[in-house]
């Protein structure tokens, strides 16, 4: 099992408030996770067993197809011990009830509440230790960072830890 690496920064308690007092804080370290896509994912789980990668990626575009379209059909959609996927909206309000219409919706978003049963815990307060939906978190300083393999090392966050955008 990998640790999640984490770094300790500095930022005002109230974003964008000059005037803020100052706080620490831990986030990740920037692309210090990789990104699985579809085909990645089958490779893992031929090598478990059972169906070839490519039977793998074929249901997996087939998931993602069919939810596509129970989604734009206006139903939500739950995969047993993943969670479940649903539509929202942002609508524009208005003073008269004639002027509101489905021209008034700005926005569709696709929403996905997790399963109880995928949670993650932090592993250094979780009541199981080693648990598997446990994460193990590695704090860093900056000397221990891994080089990304491009680019100086002490680019980004200027003077002694203060980032000038925490949020990423």
């Amino acid at each position: 099992m990998s640790n999640a690496l984490v770094v300790r920064t500095q930022r005002h308690k109230k974003i964008g408030d000059a005037a803020s007092p100052m706080v620490f804080t831990l986030k990740r370290v920037a692309k210090d996770a990789k990104m699985f896509n579809l085909a990645r994912i089958a490779q893992d789980i031929e090598a478990l067993g059972g169906m070839s990668a490519e039977d793998v990626e074929h249901v997996g575009k087939a998931i993602v197809r069919q939810m596509r379209q129970t989604l734009t059909d206006g139903n939500s959609v739950r995969l047993d011990g993943f969670g479940i996927f649903h539509t929202t909206f942002k609508c524009r309000a208005t003073e008269v009830a004639k002027d509101c219409t489905v021209k008034n919706i700005e926005r569709v978003n696709i929403r996905f509440k997790v399963a109880n049963t995928l949670r993650l815990a932090n592993d250094s307060i979780a009541t199981t230790k080693g648990g598997p939906n446990n994460i193990v978190f590695e704090l860093v300083t900056e000397d221990d960072k891994p080089s990304t393999g491009g680019g100086s090392s002490s680019g980004g966050s200027g003077g002694g830890g203060l980032d000038e955008n925490p949020l990423g």
